[in-house]
């Protein structure tokens, strides 16, 4: 399982390098988030011994579990699923970012929840750029007014957006989503929200995505296998 994990991370990180010297970005602009959910903690540990830091779980109680049987491992843990309010509490204690805030009252939760003696938590707000009805996120016309709300919260610091667009497999296309969030970032900046992070790209559009300015890909089939 060790090099299987080691040779997908590598094909990963070849790919994320190729997509950044393309479009003409350094070399360091955009991070892995290597998705675990569903993964056992070995396959965890195996990525971790090949260089891999960041991981984004979707489940709490399987998280908690990993994180404590990976206790002895410098990880930067991303929660990356739906939240529901009963979950905020443990999410605001055990991660250091969150990638899917899309509404005040959880926000509101996170910030009260949050341990003084931890730094401020990192969220992302989700915006449904796709407009699809099943997905989570907040709409376009919405997300300005709760990301000012969001930023005014003592203990999270809005570090910036996350998208799940609708899949698509033309690689132009792909990237009209991702450029509509990363406009909303740059038109959030002449507002006075000085965001630096912006969390689009998975598996199969990864490229589309760094294109349009991702800082942030989170990659879970192509390091892990399909679920």
């Amino acid at each position: 399982m060790n090099d299987s994990i080691s040779d997908a991370l590598n094909t990963v990180r070849e790919r994320i390098r190729n997509a950044v010297a393309e479009s003409g970005r350094s070399a360091d602009a955009v991070q892995l988030l290597a998705v675990s959910k569903t993964k056992p903690a070995s396959s965890i540990r195996a990525a971790y011994a090949h260089g891999q830091r960041l991981f984004g779980e979707s489940y709490l109680q399987e998280a908690l579990a990993k994180q404590h049987e990976l206790a002895d491992l410098d990880i930067e843990w991303h929660f990356i699923g739906p939240i529901q309010s009963n979950k905020t509490r443990e999410i605001a204690t055990h991660f250091s970012w969150v990638h899917g805030v899309d509404r005040l009252k959880i926000a509101q939760r996170l910030s009260d929840q949050r341990p003084h003696d931890q730094s401020p938590l990192n969220v992302l707000l989700q915006v449904n750029v796709s407009g699809e009805a099943s997905k989570s996120g907040v709409a376009l016309a919405d997300a300005e007014a709760l990301a000012i709300q969001i930023a005014a919260l003592p203990n999270l610091r809005l570090r910036g957006l996350m998208t799940v667009p609708a899949p698509c497999h033309d690689p132009q296309q792909q990237r009209a989503p991702f450029r509509k969030l990363r406009e909303m970032k740059e038109r959030f900046g002449r507002v006075g929200l000085e965001l630096d992070t912006l969390s689009m790209g998975m598996t199969d559009d990864l490229e589309s995505a760094i294109a349009e300015g991702a800082t942030i890909v989170r990659i879970g089939t192509a390091i892990f296998g399909a679920r």
